[in-house]
């Protein structure tokens, strides 16, 4: 007996399932732990910080993508190194998406990206939907932030304090994208396709997912966790619907496109804008 899941998934025999349910949950575990998931716990340490500081959360300040050195040609190493290796987990999951897990198994070299929903081209009304998207998405959100600033529920974020160097521009797009690419591969793609292996509901994955996602994001508040909670619920359901990770990780880089290069442009241009 097999067990046949959708076009893109991987087929079981009987005997196979249990230790596959076993060796993903511990690679899930493992896979959390070296990415999004230690992120996550650095984000409820830092918003354990700000509450307990004597400014409280509303006093606090985070920084997304800082300045790492005085000293150009200093930062510019930090900012591309940082960037590069902060896609190692990206390839680490489409390595364990790639590898044969049952004996009938036979993957290509795209195989990966097939199983994950990212190999069909993008077209026009993929772009279209992708902005449509990222606009749904980020004028509640911003809406959310201020609302949750003005009740003292979130910290002041500052997207970008880079100096107003020739690279810094490409730089924050660079950061973009490896945002959009690390949390949609692993997050969405990775993720529902393991839980998928593993028997569990769409329903469950997509909380679960939109879970993890707010969680990594609690550095920010509680504006942050239910703002990226509910864009983890829209994404999700998205995902399971339409199966087309290109266009979440267009929208996603769009969304922190406009917030990065944005307030640095405000910024670089001497207008000041209290978040």
């Amino acid at each position: 007996m097999k067990l046949r899941g959708k076009k893109g998934k991987m087929t079981l025999k009987t005997s196979e399932y249990q230790p596959i349910r076993q060796r993903f949950g511990v690679e899930i575990i493992i896979v959390l732990a070296l990415s999004l998931g230690a992120s996550a716990v650095y984000s409820i340490l830092s918003l354990v910080a700000s509450l307990t500081a004597p400014k409280g959360l509303a006093g606090s300040v985070q920084h997304i993508n800082p300045s790492a050195s005085p000293r150009e040609w200093l930062d510019f190493c930090y900012q591309f190194v940082g960037i590069t290796l902060a896609m190692a987990p990206v390839a680490l999951v489409l390595y364990l998406v790639w590898r044969p897990i049952s004996s009938d198994e036979h993957n290509t070299a795209f195989s990966a990206f097939e199983k994950l929903g990212f190999l069909r081209p993008l077209k026009f009304r993929d772009f279209a939907s992708g902005l449509g998207l990222a606009a749904c998405i980020g004028l509640p959100g911003l809406g959310l932030y201020f609302g949750a600033r003005a009740l003292g529920l979130a910290a002041q974020v500052v997207p970008s304090d880079l100096p107003g160097y020739w690279w810094a521009v490409p730089m924050l797009l660079l950061s973009a994208l490896r945002a959009a690419l690390v949390e949609e591969f692993i997050i969405v793609g990775y993720l529902f396709n393991r839980l998928t292996a593993m028997g569990w509901s769409s329903r469950s994955q997509i909380w679960v997912s939109a879970v993890i996602r707010g969680s990594y994001h609690l550095y920010q508040g509680f504006g942050g966790f239910v703002g990226n909670l509910a864009m983890g619920l829209v994404f999700g359901w998205l995902y399971k619907k339409f199966g087309r990770l290109q266009v979440l990780i267009f929208a996603h880089f769009v969304l922190d496109l406009v917030s990065f290069v944005g307030f640095a442009l405000l910024h670089w241009l001497g207008i000041q804008i209290r978040m």
